[in-house]
C-alpha cells in the first residue's frame, strides 16, 4: 500500500519518499534528498533541481492540468461550503458563481465525449473522490435510496426526516445521493431529528426551478449551522451529470462525480450495511435492480440488506419488490429482503445485519 502524503509538515517528517504518493503540495523550495524510487507526484510544483531528482528515481510526475474549475487531484471529500464558496443569501442568483455551478457549466461545454485532455482530469477526479470516500468510511455504512422531486413541505419529506433521525439514533453511517429530496431529508433527520422548527423554516421554499435564482432561494432556505460528528455520518454522493440538482447543504461531505456510472456503482457498493429504499423514480428502481444483482452473484462481498420502504408503492404501484423477492428464492439474498412500512422495523432490520457482520 503505497503511502499518501498531502500536507508540508508530512512530507518534511518523511525519511524516505520510495513509493509515497505526493499530492498538491508546492515543492518548488525543497531539494528533495531523500529516496524516490518509484515516488508518484499528482499535481506538485517542483523546481528544476528536484524535477531532475524525481527523473533519476525514476519517480513518476503528473503535472496540474490547465484550465479546468475543479482541483483534478483531490485528498478529501467536498464540504458544502467549498461547493457553495461565494453564496450570499441576500442574493439568491450568486449560486451562478459557485464552485459548484462553474464546474456543472464547464462540463455541459464539454459535453458527453469531452476531450482526452479533459476527459483524463475527470477520471483523476473520479478516482481521487473514490480513495478520498474510502478514507472517510468507517463502520458498516447504510444508504437510503429515494426520489429527487419530493418537496420540503410534504407528508413524504417528513417521513424521510423521520427515518434520518431513527438511522442517527441507531449510529449508522447515512449515505445518500447527495441531491435534493429524501436525499436531503434522510441526512437532515440525521442532525437534527425531527425539529419541527428546522422543518417549518425549509418548508418555506419546498423546490426549486432550472434557474440560479432559484436554486439560491433553496439555499438560503435552509439552516445556516448545523451539528455534526467528530467523523463524517452523513455523505452524500452526487454527479455533476445531473448537475440541474444542486448538491444538498445537509450532509456533511459530499463524494461527488463526473461520472454518473462510477457514482452510481460507487455508491451501492459502498452502502455495506444495506440500503433503504424510499419511493422514488426511474433512477431509485434503476438502483434496486443493480443492487440485487450485486447480492445475487455475491461480486462485492455477502448479500446485505434490502429494505423496501412503503408496501402499497413497492407491492402494488411499482412492484418492484415481489420480483426481487422471486429472484432471491433460495439464496443466501433473500433472508436480507424486507417490505415495511415501519421505520423502526426497518432500523431494526439493518441493526441485525450489522451484529452479524460485526
Amino acid at each position: 500500500m503505497r503511502t499518501e502524503i498531502t500536507d508540508p509538515e508530512q512530507f518534511r517528517a518523511a525519511t524516505d519518499l520510495r513509493g509515497a504518493v505526493l499530492v498538491g503540495l508546492d515543492l518548488s523550495g525543497e531539494e528533495l534528498r531523500v529516496p524516490l524510487d518509484g515516488a508518484v507526484f499528482l499535481g506538485c510544483a517542483l523546481s528544476a533541481t528536484g524535477q531532475r531528482r524525481a527523473d533519476a528515481a525514476g519517480a513518476l510526475v503528473f503535472p496540474n492540468i490547465p484550465d479546468v474549475p475543479y482541483r483534478v487531484y483531490r485528498s478529501s471529500l467536498y464540504t458544502p461550503a467549498e461547493l457553495f464558496a461565494g453564496f450570499d443569501p441576500a442574493r439568491p442568483a450568486s449560486y451562478a458563481d459557485t464552485p459548484d455551478a462553474r464546474i456543472y457549466r464547464h462540463t455541459r461545454q464539454q459535453g458527453h465525449h469531452p476531450d482526452p485532455l479533459h476527459a483524463l482530469a475527470e477520471r483523476l477526479h473520479d478516482h481521487a473522490i473514490t480513495e478520498a470516500l474510502a478514507e472517510v468510511l468507517t463502520g458498516t455504512p447504510v444508504a437510503v435510496m429515494g426520489g429527487h422531486a419530493l418537496g420540503r413541505d410534504t407528508a413524504g419529506y417528513r417521513r424521510a426526516v423521520e427515518l434520518g433521525a431513527a438511522l442517527g439514533d441507531a449510529g449508522f453511517t447515512v449515505l445518500t445521493g447527495g441531491g435534493p429530496g429524501a436525499m436531503e431529508a434522510v441526512p437532515l433527520g440525521v442532525r437534527v431529528g425531527v425539529d419541527r422548527e428546522v422543518l417549518r423554516d425549509v418548508a418555506r421554499v419546498p423546490a426549486f426551478g432550472h434557474d440560479a435564482e432559484s436554486v439560491g432561494r433553496w439555499l438560503a432556505a435552509f439552516p445556516a449551522d448545523l451539528p455534526g460528528f467528530d467523523k463524517p455520518r452523513t455523505i452524500g454522493i452526487p454527479t455533476w451529470f445531473y448537475g440541474h440538482e444542486p448538491p444538498n447543504p445537509a450532509c456533511e461531505r459530499h463524494a461527488k462525480y463526473f461520472a454518473n456510472s462510477v457514482r452510481e456503482d460507487g455508491l451501492l457498493t459502498v452502502a455495506t450495511g444495506g440500503i433503504v429504499y424510499t419511493p422514488g423514480s426511474a433512477g431509485t428502481v434503476q438502483e434496486v435492480f443493480q443492487d440485487y444483482t450485486q447480492n445475487h452473484y455475491g461480486s462485492v462481498g455477502p448479500a446485505a440488506p434490502m429494505v423496501f420502504l412503503g408496501t402499497d408503492f413497492w407491492v402494488d404501484e411499482v412492484p418492484a419488490a415481489p420480483l426481487v423477492r422471486r429472484l432471491a428464492r433460495g439464496r443466501e439474498a433473500e433472508r436480507w429482503i424486507l417490505v415495511t412500512d415501519d421505520v423502526a422495523e426497518a432500523v431494526a432490520f439493518l441493526g441485525d445485519y450489522a451484529r452479524t457482520t460485526a
